[in-house]
């Protein structure tokens, strides 16, 4: 069956109310800035959202600009960030973009799909991020839980997260790309999960065709 998506989503943002929100949402919401959004989300990468929202408010109570970052150096980052995942990594990545939001955008986060792209780490999902968090913009940013949802209700038949992207630009009706990402995310930690997902307490149980579901509780 095809999933009515207007239906699926309006719901699901219903039900959203008694889900904690992804954090980036949450420091969008009081008061993030988009050069914020952007270590934080990079922060995010492959570690959990508890220990991100720890790691980045550690690091932001001490310097949360491109100048102040780079006054700490790397290896000041890389101690007040751990234990997000690959640490030392995501230290020298903040660095870079550091430098380079001086140097080339005067100390201004790009709000350019394209520009962002460019910038040491920064893949489509975070791109998109901070596009919808930071801006404010449409945007439709792909995480595993939007790809993995978006697949399971057969809404699109993708392989991997940017293929489903471009499905979902071209099929999701634009007044849900910014509020898509925010509530799947939650959905898909709380409810619809990767293994044995929750289909006896799912709000849009009925609407989803389960694809792929081989388990469920």
């Amino acid at each position: 069956m095809a999933v009515n998506i207007t239906e699926f989503v309006e719901r699901l943002k219903e039900a959203y109310r008694q889900w904690d929100a992804p954090v980036i949402t949450l420091m969008a919401g009081i008061g993030a800035t988009p050069f914020e959004v952007l270590i934080a989300t990079l922060l995010s990468l492959r570690t959990k959202d508890e220990v991100t929202a720890v790691a980045a408010r550690r690091l932001f109570d001490v310097a949360n600009t491109p100048e102040g970052l780079l006054a700490l150096g790397e290896k000041e980052v890389a101690r007040l960030i751990y234990p997000v995942g690959f640490y030392p990594t995501k230290a020298g990545r903040i660095m870079q973009i550091s430098t380079l939001i001086l140097e080339k955008y005067e100390g201004v986060v790009p709000d350019d799909l394209d520009e962002l792209l460019t910038l040491p780490g920064v893949g489509r999902k975070t791109a998109n991020l901070v596009l919808v968090e930071g801006y404010k913009k449409d945007a439709i940013c792909v995480d595993t839980h939007v790809h993995r949802i978006s697949n399971r209700i057969g809404y699109v038949k993708t392989k991997n997260a940017d293929a489903t992207e471009m499905a979902l630009r071209n099929k999701l009706p634009k007044k849900y790309w910014v509020i898509y990402n925010e509530i799947l995310v939650a959905f898909g930690q709380v409810v619809c999960r990767p293994v044995s997902p929750h289909c006896s307490t799912c709000p849009v149980a009925d609407l989803c065709p389960k694809v792929g579901v081989t388990k469920h509780r």
